[in-house]
């Protein structure tokens, strides 16, 4: 019997679970993608309208999603293994702690005032950073401070943004 053979005998079955969970999670945010952009409407390739690439990339990633759960079907792949919690916390608490600290935010007694880039841009990429294993704080420092300048050249400046800089020591 050839190795063909047995796997024709063996049918379909899940040979790489990292790849079937990756392909069901990027058809799961098509999904989210496409159902949060229903109401816009997507306009014609002349003159596109906001929600044509929402939609647009909730098709295309619904369509590399199911591409890649049934190469887990057919190829061999690694297994689905543990979850480092300690990056998805540092990372998605970094976004959140730039968001509420950008523009400030108040839920009840709880106040924070408007920060602005010059403070929440280090203490994002500060905080996200200390997701790595093999971070050094004084790389990571430096980091913090130049991809911050970098943003504010290019947001509040290039691009003219309307981007509070710093409201509490400037006024922008």
């Amino acid at each position: 019997m050839s190795l063909n053979q047995i796997e024709q005998a063996q049918g379909l079955r899940v040979r790489s679970t990292q790849d079937l969970a990756g392909g069901l999670f990027m058809i799961l945010l098509a999904v989210g993608a496409f159902f949060f952009s229903w109401d816009l409407p997507a306009g014609t390739l002349r003159q596109l309208g906001p929600g044509m690439l929402p939609k647009a990339f909730a098709v295309i990633c619904g369509a590399l999603g199911l591409l890649l759960a049934l190469c887990s079907l057919r190829y061999h792949g690694e297994q689905l293994s543990g979850w480092s919690w300690k990056g998805i916390f540092f990372a998605l608490g970094g976004a959140c702690l730039f968001g509420l600290t950008i523009r400030g935010f108040e839920i009840g007694p709880i106040q924070v005032p408007s920060l602005g880039l010059l403070v929440s841009g280090p203490l994002l990429i500060f905080f996200s950073g200390l997701a790595a294993d093999d971070r050094k704080l004084k790389e990571l420092l430096i980091f913090a401070v130049a991809m911050s300048l970098a943003c504010i050249l290019l947001f509040k400046y290039a691009l003219s943004l309307p981007i509070p800089l710093a409201p509490w020591l400037l006024g922008i």
